[in-house]
């Protein structure tokens, strides 16, 4: 009988991405104090009673590592983005552009030189902290600095950037900084789980396949070199943390209101993501065949983890659990099945819509990943 090493700190054998499904009071609440019908207060104290209530179901349906479910936010990562110095909150004339519709068209832009001071973040980790029982680990998650990088991307926020920094290496480097900075006041606060949200490299793998589908033989440097930046940007924003910091990364490609951004399998990102971004773990998403198959886990040193997303959160149909228990093993056949564990493929709302299921599903596809995780691990 195989005996696998117990998981102590994160990625523990079945895990979460981070999100939930909002509660409708939650969402009222936010509408009201949109309009100004209640004040930021009482917002907040809509927001601490139902983080509560969330966190006794995590830990009721056995997370090891619990969050907020990122009921204080609107967006997986433009909020984040918003509690930097230097940036501000703005509207652009489109959203992001899904396969089935287009969100709302929130972005963020620039007002001076970034940096990390005093992130609302940081005190949002600190009540997570204060109500989770003895024994439950705190996971912050965060958008990746590559994807702050990628919102300056669009043509929208060109000119702004360039305003503040003609040299794309000095925003480059203050993008790292300030993430740093950010870092280093959540462990200050006693955060030792921390994940780098990033649909990067979704995007990059759906333009290799889209740029490949035109012309088998194109030129593909470019997308190459952008993968380069991406991994230098996220690689100097995590160097030099304490040791006792665990630093995941979840690679998703694109989850709103169960609609979908990116195609293509991990390939074009094996060897810069998987080789060389100094992470302990992978969350991958692999709940379609849009993510391709297993063969790039190869490229994953052994001694990391690669936390397989098969369980959808887009939808609320439960899987067949032999047939998860099938794919995992399938897997195995690329990474070592020791260093494997399993979760959805992506949060249950990356934005306040949600996907289209309800709660009872939602908890019933957490009790899915546990029950599979603990026939396979023990």
């Amino acid at each position: 009988m195989t005996t696998f090493t117990p998981r102590t700190v994160s990625p523990f054998r079945y895990d979460v991405v981070g999100s939930f499904l909002r509660p409708q009071e939650l969402k009222t609440a936010g509408q009201r104090f949109a309009t100004g019908q209640i004040s930021k207060d009482d917002l907040t104290a809509v927001e601490d009673r139902l983080i509560v209530d969330l966190i006794h179901k995590e830990e009721a349906a056995g997370l090891k590592a619990v969050t907020d479910g990122e009921f204080r936010r609107s967006y997986w990562h433009l909020d984040f983005f918003w509690g930097l110095q230097g940036t501000e909150h703005v509207n652009l004339e489109h959203g992001y552009f899904f396969h089935d519709e287009e969100t709302r068209n929130d972005s963020v832009q620039l007002t001076g030189k970034l940096s990390g001071e005093n992130h609302p973040f940081v005190n949002a980790f600190k009540f997570v902290r204060d109500h989770v029982s003895t024994g439950t680990q705190v996971k912050q998650t965060i958008p990746a600095p590559a994807q702050f990088l990628e919102e300056f991307l669009r043509p929208e926020n060109q000119v702004n950037l360039k305003k503040f920094y003609p040299d794309v290496a000095d925003f480059d480097h203050d993008v790292a900084a300030a993430y740093h900075q950010v870092i280093e006041d959540l462990y200050a606060a006693g955060c030792r789980t921390l994940q780098l949200d990033d649909c990067t490299w979704g995007i990059s793998v759906n333009n290799f396949a889209n740029l490949k589908k035109k012309d088998p033989n194109a030129d593909t440097s470019q997308l190459v070199a952008l993968q380069e930046r991406f991994l230098k940007v996220n690689n100097a924003a995590i160097a030099d943390l304490p040791d006792d910091l665990t630093v995941n990364t979840h690679v998703c490609r694109g989850n709103y209101h169960s609609t979908w951004a990116a195609a293509g399998g991990y390939g074009p990102v094996a060897d810069t993501l998987f080789a060389q971004e100094n992470v302990k773990a992978f969350y991958l998403e692999y709940d379609s065949d849009r993510a391709g198959g297993f063969e790039p886990l190869a490229k994953v040193p052994d001694k990391k983890y690669v936390v397989l997303g098969l369980v959808t959160s887009k939808t609320g149909e439960l899987e067949n659990k032999q047939t998860i228990i099938d794919r995992i093993h399938e897997a195995a056949k690329y990474h070592p099945l020791d260093h494997l564990c399993l979760s959805p493929q992506c949060g249950f709302a990356s934005t306040e819509e949600g996907n289209i299921l309800t709660e009872d599903q939602q908890w019933a596809k957490v009790a899915l990943v546990k029950e599979i995780a603990q026939e396979v691990w023990g």
